[in-house]
């Protein structure tokens, strides 16, 4: 600090040591965080950690454990519109720097640390990484290939042609919209990335409930009926951000109308290849998505046959 110490040497001796104390404050007390707009977590370690308390927690794993450690780099920001944003170009994971330890922006808090809320933000954009992947991938497995041909065939026939609600609170006002390829593929992935997420909240807000006498499985039977109220509900819609400049002024985000939701036949393939359901609640759900429903589901021109 040479110039800074001739320039204290031109000022009276106590305004010099006062002016040192203002600066050495200054210094000491700037916040953390001040380099730079977002820190970077070392990612190659943070994904195994990952993975591995996810196992621990009873959490689904089974698309987890396909994505390459180095795929996704994970930064934290301090976000405001939301708590995690997944960007696909450059396969970037932003999360809020609240998700960080401690707050400190440089690795991801503990899985058991964070709430039911936050596990559900975080698969959400999980889930996000792993259609980057499959998408990514030069030379896809058998299993990988039939997800993204089921994908886009559904991207077809249910997602180009959708009624939304402009007014989230007016579910029975609709609106038309023919979707573009990038706007139809954005609402098919953020229709299955809820659902996802939504699953994960779901098994984890049942695991907390006090235990009853069932003939299945109290965390089955409580999962299976709340997946039954968010259909009777017609709940699991997603959304979509309009290209049209003018449309995106008046609304971020165009949230589909419950027709729209996600079909019985895309929520068992989920659970299938996705989550890593066992074959005996694939079975016990779509008994569950045959029974009729305030609101059908519609179905384009998809296949109509649910087969778990």
């Amino acid at each position: 600090m040479p110039c800074v110490r001739a320039y204290l040497g031109l000022l009276p001796g106590g305004v010099a040591a006062l002016a040192l104390r203002v600066l050495l404050g200054l210094l000491l007390f700037a916040p953390a965080h001040a380099e730079g707009p977002a820190s970077t977590a070392d990612s190659s370690r943070l994904w195994p950690v990952l993975v591995s308390e996810a196992k621990a927690l009873a959490l689904p794993t089974r698309f987890l454990e396909q994505i390459p450690a180095g795929f996704v780099t994970f930064e934290f920001e301090d976000l405001h519109a939301f708590a995690a944003e997944y960007h696909p170009a450059d396969h970037r994971m932003v999360l809020d720097r609240s998700l960080s330890l401690n707050a400190a922006g440089r690795t991801l808090r503990p899985l058991g640390r964070l709430t039911h809320k936050e596990l559900e933000t975080l698969y959400h954009e999980l889930f996000h990484v792993y259609m980057d992947f499959l998408e990514q991938e030069a030379a896809p497995s058998e299993s990988h290939a039939s997800l993204i041909a089921f994908a886009r065939e559904q991207q077809r026939c249910r997602y180009q042609q959708v009624l939304i609600t402009p007014v989230l609170q007016k579910r029975g006002l609709k609106e038309e919209r023919f979707l573009s390829e990038a706007e139809s593929w954005e609402a098919l992935n953020e229709t299955w990335a809820l659902f996802i997420g939504w699953a994960v909240w779901t098994q984890l807000e049942v695991d907390t409930k006090p235990r009853r006498e069932s003939r299945d499985s109290p965390k089955t039977s409580g999962w299976l009926a709340r997946l039954n109220q968010a259909e009777q509900d017609a709940t699991l819609s997603g959304y979509y951000e309009p290209e049209d400049p003018s449309e995106k002024q008046m609304a971020r985000k165009r949230f589909l109308a419950p027709e729209f939701r996600l079909s019985p036949q895309e929520l068992l393939r989920l659970m299938k290849d996705v989550l890593g359901s066992q074959p005996d609640i694939i079975r016990q759900a779509a008994q569950v998505l045959q029974r009729p429903r305030p609101v059908p589901s519609t179905r384009g021109t998809c296949q109509s046959s649910i087969d778990p």
